[in-house]
């Protein structure tokens, strides 16, 4: 549907004769699945149908109550469909389809008066080589200004507990044979899109992975993405670059292939921090520490890696105290260092750990300005052992399947004020501040350089308004009944600081527009118009008391 399609297009075309419909559905789109689904299941001959996505595996039981024909993909989707394929001719039964979600309606009649959910074993990460796309929807994607993605590996090597994913821990690659053939071919429809830049995003949960070849088979890739005149950006974990278990061998090792990866045209790695304060890490169940990860960022970006970091700065069953230990981790300004190419890895490596070495290297930037989307809170998501942690505390409520969550307050009612407004504050900057995002995938040089010193002013703005918050907290009885006052009060500063955003934004935005391409200029203008013209504070999904 990013491509042009709406949801009348697609229903007509299953009703002028499709035989089997796969549905992928991501968070906030389980009413368009709805609609969808309803529309093809009233059909005189409705086809097989087969979800899948992220949120279907979260609402599966939503999902095969209301529809019990239907059969959801639980894993990764290649056999899966290859299943299906072999069960819709006759070869297969369905629950020898691998990785799936179903009822099973012929067993209930005969046994019980209810259908019975059954699940088959999914393909381990491990066991999938071959996860190379097809290339049918590159030049379309392409057209509506979308970017290229690929993965080179599955999964993650760790159990993060608010992640609710069945393949925690499982983690694989892919074999990198048929990785120059198919960049020749991606190359090619990039060929026909010259005004984009050559960038491939590596969607990989964890791109180094575990093993004793983990970094030659990183530099490999790189190898291949670099001749083959890409730039890409990728994801990994903080513990691939600073493991307080192994000595300094090893960091000398990991030292060298960020930097060799840097030379290879890394242009951005996401590393998810989550938090720079051990206990909330320990909750989060992150296996790192709040010393480790800033050692990390240190390291990273005196090698010269361009970092950015995801970051939870609200969670369920935090305390007062730990949100004011976040906000001055997001504050640090003893993080961000400048990139040392002159130095050798090793003086970088020992250097992180020498507080007046780091002095004399800091890029004077707060850790905050590394910070994709500031003030987020925790989502409960539905499996997720954090959730269950949370119900445990008696905080959880009803289930929301348009995010396939679960609703959730804060231990202290405090937080969750905060929480809230910060959450509008969020939702009332989004779409600009998506729009620049987007932006920043799509240009290269000074443009692109000037859409991220705009995005800071963003940044600036939400920081100062978390620690405005932090004092009217602190100045607030937490056993009081009434949130009304607070909340009040930290409307007012968000007032106060949205007025003087748009008086800082607009020089700026012009500036900025001026350097852009046509029509990037008219896409940034048409947007910083919409958010400067809005008034009031509304959450995004308005009926959406998670407020996320």
């Amino acid at each position: 549907m990013q491509l042009g399609f709406g949801l009348d297009d697609i229903v007509d075309r299953v009703r002028d004769g499709v035989e089997v419909l796969g549905v992928s559905v991501t968070f906030g789109q389980h009413d368009l699945a709805v609609r969808l689904l309803d529309a093809v299941t009233d059909l005189d001959r409705p086809p097989l149908v087969v979800a899948g996505g992220s949120l279907t595996v979260r609402n599966e039981r939503i999902l095969l109550d209301r529809y019990p024909n239907l059969l959801i993909c639980r894993g990764a989707g290649e056999p899966t469909i290859a299943d299906v394929l072999a069960y819709w001719h006759g070869d297969l039964d369905v629950g020898q389809i691998r990785g799936l979600g179903f009822r099973d309606t012929a067993r209930s009649r005969t046994v019980l008066p209810i259908n019975l959910s059954r699940r088959t074993a999914t393909v381990a990460n491990r066991s999938q080589t071959d996860m190379w796309p097809e290339l049918d929807l590159l030049d379309r994607t392409f057209a509506h200004r979308g970017v290229a993605q690929l993965e080179s590996s599955r999964g993650c090597t760790n159990y993060c507990s608010f992640c609710p994913r069945g393949h925690k821990g499982q983690w694989a690659a892919a074999r990198p044979d048929a990785l120059p053939w198919l960049l020749r071919q991606m190359g090619a429809v990039f060929d026909r899109h010259p005004d984009l830049n050559r960038t491939i995003y590596l969607v990989d949960e964890e791109f180094i992975g575990r093993g004793d070849d983990a970094a030659t088979r990183a530099l490999q890739v790189a190898d291949t993405l670099a001749q083959a005149g890409f730039t890409w950006e990728t994801s990994c974990r903080v513990d691939q670059v600073v493991r307080p278990d192994r000595d300094r061998a090893w960091h000398l090792d990991r030292g060298h292939l960020w930097r060799g990866l840097v030379e290879r045209k890394l242009r951005r790695c996401l590393f998810g921090v989550e938090s720079g304060v051990t206990s909330i890490l320990d909750r989060f169940n992150k296996e790192t520490t709040g010393e480790q990860n800033a050692l990390a960022i240190r390291t990273l970006t005196a090698l010269g890696v361009p970092p950015r970091f995801t970051y939870i700065t609200f969670d369920q069953l935090m305390t007062a105290a730990e949100l004011r230990q976040t906000y001055a981790f997001q504050g640090r300004t003893d993080l961000l260092l400048q990139p040392q190419p002159q130095l050798s890895v090793a003086e970088i490596i020992d250097g992180v750990h020498d507080e007046r070495w780091v002095a004399a290297h800091t890029a004077g930037r707060p850790f905050y300005t590394g910070i994709s989307y500031l003030l987020v809170g925790m989502e409960c998501l539905i499996g997720a052992a954090y959730t269950r942690r949370a119900e445990a505390a008696g905080l959880t409520g009803r289930a929301d399947p348009s995010m396939g969550r679960v609703e959730a307050r804060y231990a202290d009612w405090r937080i969750g004020v905060l929480a809230r407004r910060s959450q509008l504050w969020i939702d009332r900057n989004f779409a600009l501040d998506y729009t620049l995002k987007s932006l920043e995938k799509i240009l290269t040089g000074r443009p692109y350089a000037m859409v991220r010193d705009l995005r800071r002013l963003l940044k600036d703005a939400a920081y100062q308004l978390l620690g405005t918050m932090l004092d009217e907290l602190s100045r607030t009885d937490p056993s009081a009944a009434d949130d009304g006052d607070l909340d009040a009060r930290c409307q007012g500063a968000a007032d106060i600081l949205l007025i003087q955003l748009r008086s800082d934004l607009a020089p700026v935005v012009a500036t900025v527009t001026a350097a852009l391409p046509a029509d990037r200029r008219d896409i940034l203008r048409q947007e910083h118009r919409r958010w400067a013209a809005a008034h009031g504070w509304q959450l995004i999904n308005a009926a959406d008391p998670c407020g996320t």
